[in-house]
C-alpha cells in the first residue's frame, strides 16, 4: 500500500524516498509486510493536521482517495479499521514525524525577498505557544497543566512547542516541543544552539535572559530582542541616531566576576493615537549604526509579530475548531503535534511558491485557500499517485507547484469548501 498512496502537496514536500529514509534511520522499519506500513503513517500523521476534523476513516480515505481509478488497485481492498489504524500510529511513534521535520525544514526567502532581510541578515522570530490535550491520566502526568485561579487546574493539560519561524514568509523551520512543565526559556535553549551565522533573531521581552543572550551570540546569528525598560544596562557611548552602546551582565552574584557583553540600546515610544504610549527598548548585537539605523531596528522589531500569525494559522485555521489534540497518549500527542507542523511547512511552502510566481509578498497570501488547495491536492486525480517528485524546497527557489497560481490574495478569507470538493466528513469525535 505504501506503494499506492496519492498525497499531493505533501508527497513534493515530504518524498516517499526521504520518508523511507527518516523511517529506517530511526528503527521503524516494519519487519513484515502490513496493509498499513510505516511510510503511510508517516503521510497519515500529517493527513490528520490536514484533515483535523475528520476522523480516522475520513483522513485515510482522503490520503487513497483516487487509487481505485487504476487498474492496477485492488477493488477488494477494504479499509482498516479505526483500531488497525491506531495500532498502526502506535509502532511508528513521535520520533520519524520529528526527524522528518527536521529534515525538511528550513527557511524559503529569496535574497529579495520583502520583509525577510535587514542589512543582509535573515529575519527570524522565536516564540512559545501551548495546546490542549486531551485529558487522560498519562497525559495529565507527562505534560503537566496550567493553574488557574484560587489554586485550582486547568481542565486539559497543555504541551508547550517553542519555534522559530521566518518573518518574511510565516515558515516554521525548527521548534522544540515539550511539557508544559518545562518552562518556555528552557527550551528555547535546545532551539537557539541551532542558529547560524547569518540569522538575525527577534524576541519579545520574556524570552531575555543574561545566559540564553550569551548562548545565541556563540552561534554567531545576530540579536534583536526586547527586554524590560528595569533593564539597566551600562552606558559606554551615545550614537547620533539615539541608540547607544552599552555593557550587560548577570545579575546577582555571577555578574561580579562575569565578563560583559557589549550591546547596543535602542530606545523609542509608540504613541496609539490615544494619548498614551509604550516605552520599548531593544538590545541589539549590530553595534554599527551605519549596518542598521535605530529606527530601521525599531522598524525590524515589529516583523517579530509574524511568528503570531503562524500560530494563529496552525492553531485557528489548519487544526480548526477541535481545540484539543485527538491523541490520548504522549508519544501520540507528540506526533500529532510534529504532524501538524509538517502540515503547516507544507502549506507555507505552497504559499511562497505562489508568491515567488507571481513577484508577491507571501503577506499578502492567503493561508485559508492555500489550506483549501491543499486538502484539494489530495483529492482524486485520475491518475497513479507520484511517487517521482520534487525535492524538499531549497532556497532561493523551487519550481511553481501547479496548484500555485490557484491561491488568492487576502479577500475576507473565505473558507467555504470549494466547487467539487467534499468535506472530510464527521466531526466531534476523539480518536484513541
Amino acid at each position: 500500500m505504501s506503494d499506492l498512496v496519492s498525497v499531493g502537496l505533501l508527497t513534493r514536500v515530504f518524498p516517499p524516498d526521504l520518508v523511507d529514509e527518516v523511517i529506517a534511520g530511526v528503527g521503524r522499519t516494519e519487519q513484515r509486510n502490513r496493509s498499513l506500513p510505516a511510510r503511510v503513517m508517516a503521510y497519515f500523521a500529517i493527513g490528520m493536521a490536514l484533515y483535523s476534523d475528520g476522523t480516522y476513516e475520513d483522513v485515510l480515505a482522503q490520503l487513497t482517495d483516487g487509487l481505485s481509478w487504476s487498474s492496477r488497485w485492488s477493488m477488494s481492498w477494504s479499509a482498516p479499521s479505526k483500531s488497525a489504524i491506531f495500532q498502526a500510529r502506535a509502532r511508528l511513534g513521535a520520533e520519524p514525524l520529528r526527524e522528518l521535520f527536521a529534515r525538511v525544514a528550513r527557511p524559503l526567502a529569496a535574497a529579495d525577498a520583502p520583509g525577510a532581510w535587514l542589512a543582509g541578515r535573515r529575519l527570524v522570530a522565536i516564540d512559545g505557544t501551548c495546546l490542549d490535550v486531551a485529558d487522560t491520566v498519562e497525559s495529565a502526568s507527562f505534560f503537566g497543566r496550567p493553574g488557574v485561579n484560587k489554586g485550582e487546574q486547568a481542565a486539559f493539560p497543555q504541551a508547550r512547542v517553542v519555534a522559530l519561524a521566518e518573518c518574511g514568509t510565516h515558515a516554521i523551520f525548527d521548534a522544540v516541543v515539550g511539557p508544559y512543565t518545562t518552562s518556555e526559556t528552557e527550551l528555547s535553549r535546545e532551539l537557539v544552539a541551532r542558529l547560524e551565522p547569518g540569522m538575525l533573531l527577534l524576541a519579545d521581552r520574556g524570552v531575555y535572559g543574561y545566559r540564553l543572550w550569551q548562548q545565541a551570540c556563540l552561534t554567531g546569528a545576530d540579536l534583536l530582542w526586547r527586554v524590560n525598560s528595569v533593564l539597566k544596562p551600562r552606558h559606554v557611548e551615545t550614537f547620533d541616531d539615539g541608540s547607544w552602546l552599552a555593557e550587560i551582565k548577570p545579575g546577582g552574584n555571577a555578574g561580579r566576576t562575569a565578563v560583559p557583553l557589549r550591546v547596543r540600546v535602542v530606545d523609542y515610544t509608540i504613541d496609539d493615537g490615544r494619548g498614551e504610549s509604550e516605552p520599548y527598548r531593544l538590545l541589539t548585537t549590530i553595534l554599527d549604526p551605519n549596518e542598521a539605523s535605530a529606527t530601521e531596528l525599531a522598524v525590524t522589531y515589529a516583523q517579530r509579530w509574524e511568528i503570531e500569525s503562524a500560530f494563529d494559522e496552525l492553531k485557528t485555521h489548519q487544526r480548526g475548531p477541535r481545540t484539543v489534540l485527538r491523541s490520548k497518549s504522549p508519544e501520540l500527542v507528540l506526533q500529532e503535534i510534529w504532524g501538524h507542523l509538517c502540515c503547516h511547512y507544507a502549506i507555507r511552502t505552497l504559499m511562497w511558491e505562489a508568491a515567488a510566481r507571481n513577484n508577491t509578498d507571501p503577506d499578502r497570501v492567503s493561508f485559508v485557500a492555500a489550506l483549501r488547495i491543499a486538502r484539494r491536492s489530495v483529492a482524486p486525480t485520475g491518475r497513479f499517485p507520484p511517487l517521482t517528485t520534487l525535492t524538499p524546497p531549497t532556497p532561493p527557489g523551487i519550481g511553481p507547484s501547479s496548484d500555485s497560481s490557484d491561491v488568492s490574495t487576502p479577500s475576507g478569507e473565505d473558507d467555504r469548501t470549494p466547487t467539487g470538493h467534499l468535506p472530510v466528513g464527521r466531526t466531534g469525535d476523539y480518536d484513541a
